[in-house]
């Protein structure tokens, strides 16, 4: 209960938590909610590029398709990518993590030399660089994103790890002969829980953006895919006439991202007060 007080006195977190669970909400019901459901594929050229009216909230595509339908259906896109890539990663990056923290020798050396080598390079320019070598996709830049941020929560749980083994329940563990796989899954991975959260929370909002990203560029997303990166990047030749194309699903992302970036903000004052934000 103190730790939701503490959660519910921080405004931006709740805005973050708030807006979160209208976009699970939408993915969840896309099909409902969606006016135009149909117009994931269909064409109809009659009422291209129309301004935003009753009929059409956000206006119509070059296509004369419903770009508020796009949208509400794009958001189930979306955050399947961001679930599937941080889930992978999760799956990857935390055992790394703690055979890396728990053991020593080359082994641990070998897992930290790899994640340092990926972390050194910026995620977003490794993701684009994989994804130009895989046909594009929305299956290559999942495989792209997951295989850049895997080594964030290696390197997470590294640390976490190293600081647990030297704790004493951990000597009292070893002491009555308690094996390596039973003291790291059962006693040292649940106490490194909260900043994997954390670290999820934000990954979330950074994988959408990244997602959208490869969607603009031509290496994600493929027409005619509900897209929001491949929305934005169809509406440039109409710019700045057809406003509407671009705005829509560009808001669509930034409400999204900045939802994931606060909660994630929020837990991790939480789970460590010593990096609370500044208010």
């Amino acid at each position: 209960m103190l730790v939701l007080r503490k959660f519910a006195k921080d405004r931006p977190a709740v805005f973050g938590l708030a807006v979160v669970l209208a976009v699970v909400f939408v993915a969840v019901f896309a099909s409902q909610l969606a006016p135009y459901p149909g117009d994931v594929s269909a064409s109809h050229l009659l009422r291209r590029l129309k301004p935003p009216s009753w009929a059409h909230p956000f206006g119509t595509d070059n296509l004369g398709r419903d770009i508020f339908s796009r949208v509400v259906l794009g958001t189930r896109g979306a955050l399947t990518i961001a679930v599937m890539v941080v889930g992978t990663s999760m799956l990857i990056g935390v055992p790394l993590g703690l055979i890396g923290g728990y053991y020593q020798g080359w082994g641990s050396e070998a897992i930290m030399r790899i994640t340092d080598m990926f972390l050194a390079v910026p995620q977003l320019i490794l993701a684009l660089a994989l994804a130009q070598l895989m046909t594009p996709s929305l299956e290559s830049a999942m495989l792209a994103l997951t295989l850049t941020y895997w080594p964030f929560f290696t390197r997470i749980v590294y640390a976490e790890t190293r600081r647990l083994k030297a704790s004493l329940f951990v000597d009292a563990l070893q002491c009555i002969g308690a094996s390596s796989p039973r003291i790291l899954f059962l006693h040292i991975l649940p106490n490194c829980i909260s900043p994997i959260i954390v670290r999820a929370t934000i990954g979330m909002g950074f994988t959408i953006l990244v997602a959208a990203v490869l969607g603009f560029l031509g290496m994600g997303a493929t027409p005619p895919d509900p897209d929001w990166g491949l929305a934005i990047s169809e509406s440039r030749q109409y710019l700045p006439d057809a406003w509407w194309f671009s705005t829509f699903p560009g808001l669509a992302i930034f409400l999204t991202v900045l939802g994931f970036n606060l909660l994630g903000d929020g837990l991790r004052d939480i789970v460590d007060p010593r990096l609370r934000r500044s208010r």
